[in-house]
């Protein structure tokens, strides 16, 4: 297992300060953003698709200081029901494909996207509740009518370019848990996955340690962020979890998200580590910094202290007891 960044955290920084900067921190991976919303701040996507020399320069620069890749991100909605978003979002998602092949990147990383309630719908919609009946039916439209044809060949053009569909598993998409990801994976078929984050998974009552496991069963863990999110006890038992209020009112929300190490304790992600070893993964653990209580540079040394005392870099040995 490598520690690594999700690098959109330095978006400031050119292509070689932010190599510079993560080598420097002893990181292993990185985790770049080629568009949508993580924007695309250290590559031209259009540039790197054309100019082999272009693409030999960057995967020298990340060699070169001991990094890897370990995914392509352009979290989208390419399913938006305004056709001028979804066609943005799809092109950049089918460029990210075509350059994950060409720099020999096998998982590129997005979310499942959100239609709209119906085909006059100009905003998505996301259903957390089966009455009034309405809203199975508008559930019923987005997965049969839009996310699973649209997904069905998409993982064609993925498995085709030799690329794996991690789904951020979010809230407001329609991949949002472990039955949902499992859904749209057996619909849609087995080069289709997750990007495992704890932290949307702690606030929606879920343990990332059981989802997991049965991801892992599956085998469908082709990426992991490694990002922590702290529940507040008395605003939640107000109000729940479902919670509208910006990110920075963070004395008010229910739940806020956190560096590792600051919503559950290292012996939580020694756990976590330990899960994911059992079901065999041995990517990284990319970190995805979103602490709104401590700087970017902070936060992030932080997270690397705790990850490193927690994963495992070496083969597990013979069982000489058993």
């Amino acid at each position: 297992m490598k520690v690594g960044v999700f690098t959109v955290l330095f978006g400031k920084l050119s292509l070689e300060e932010m190599l510079d900067k993560v080598a420097k921190l002893g990181l292993g991976a990185v985790e770049l953003g080629t568009g949508n919303y993580p924007g695309s701040p250290h590559l031209n996507v259009k540039k790197l698709l054309s100019n082999l020399q272009a693409r030999t320069n960057l995967l020298a620069a990340i060699k070169s200081r001991g990094l890897a890749i370990s995914g392509l991100s352009c979290h989208g909605n390419q399913v938006h029901p305004q056709k001028k978003i979804a066609k943005e979002n799809h092109d950049i998602w089918r460029d990210t494909v075509r350059l994950a092949k060409m720099l020999n990147v096998d998982t590129v990383i997005n979310f499942s996207g959100n239609p709209g309630s119906d085909v006059k719908s100009t905003m998505p919609n996301w259903v957390t509740c089966p009455w009034p009946g309405d809203y199975l039916e508008v559930v019923k439209y987005q997965w049969d009518k839009v996310l699973i044809p649209y997904w069905k060949e998409e993982a064609k053009f993925a498995k085709d370019h030799g690329v794996n569909i991690a789904f951020e598993m979010h809230p407001g998409f329609a991949v949002y848990n472990t039955e949902t990801l499992l859904k749209i994976r057996e619909a849609c078929g087995k080069n289709v996955g997750a990007n495992l984050d704890p932290s949307h998974l702690f606030w929606q009552g879920m343990d990332p340690l059981v989802v997991a496991k049965a991801l892992g069963k599956a085998e469908a863990i082709f990426h992991v962020h490694a990002k922590d999110c702290r529940i507040d006890p008395q605003n939640t038992a107000l109000n729940g979890v479902l919670d509208t209020k910006h990110y920075g009112d963070e004395l008010n929300r229910s739940w806020i998200f956190r560096a590792v190490g600051y919503g559950h304790d290292e012996k939580w992600w020694c756990d976590f580590v330990s899960i994911l070893r059992t079901v065999g993964y041995d990517g990284a653990l990319s970190i995805e910094h979103e602490d709104s209580l401590m700087s970017g540079d902070e936060g992030l040394r932080k997270a690397i202290a705790v990850l490193n005392r927690a994963i495992i870099k070496e083969k597990a040995g013979q069982m000489h007891w058993a």
